[in-house]
């Protein structure tokens, strides 16, 4: 499969298709320094949310991560030309309750809110049983009609995370940073091989789309 199919993909999966010239016209140009970038879709507060969240789903390592490669500044932008009305309603609703919790939490403002509370609060809703998880994508499938008042408001925060979720990870392997540097990239792709074992790959890592 190759990067434009794969991409083509990804969008699909997302509930929307998405021209690959686009995509990569935006992750070009998400160049910004993450502390001056101005968002477009997002609040100032949703920033901060989103920039904490992106960094702890793939925090630098000995490989760069999600911040080396501008993705909340991605996620901005995806939801602010590509996302339906319907779904950043959506997800301005989930980071609206996420942010009720957090204060709920730690007694101070998300937007003062520090990596270490985000880690916390993060793995309340995420270290959880395979059961617990079960009931969330359940939740997350039925008719809005049929869940009560706490199970609404938990699908849109769920909703909201697993979105942030979703577009680190989009957004993080479709960079031209990770796909050319990291990953094993071929620009002239030969033959290829269905199965190869992990010894023969080279650095045992991923071929980039």
């Amino acid at each position: 499969m190759n990067r434009r199919t794969a991409i083509k993909n990804l969008t699909m999966s997302l509930g929307y298709t998405v021209t690959a010239p686009t995509i990569f016209n935006m992750l070009s140009s998400c160049t910004a320094e993450v502390d001056t970038w101005s968002p477009l879709f997002l609040s100032s507060e949703e920033k901060h949310i989103v920039t904490q969240l992106v960094d702890i789903i793939l925090p630098a390592s000995d490989t760069p991560g999600a911040l080396d490669v501008n993705v909340p500044q991605f996620l901005d932008m995806m939801y602010y030309d590509i996302e339906k009305k319907e779904n950043q309603d959506l997800f301005n609703k989930g980071a609206s309750i996420f942010s009720e919790k957090f204060k709920t939490q730690f007694g101070s403002d998300v937007a003062k809110g520090s990596k270490e509370q985000f880690e916390t609060l993060l793995g309340f809703y995420f270290d959880i049983s395979g059961k617990a998880t079960a009931t969330i994508f359940k939740e997350q499938r039925l008719p809005i009609e049929n869940l009560t008042d706490p199970q609404i408001e938990n699908r849109s925060l769920y909703k909201f995370l697993i979105s942030v979720r979703a577009y680190t990870l989009f957004g993080y392997f479709t960079s031209e940073k990770i796909g050319e540097e990291i990953l094993n990239y071929d620009p002239v792709p030969g033959i290829q091989i269905g199965c190869m074992s992990i010894e023969d790959v080279p650095n045992g890592r991923a071929w980039s789309l």
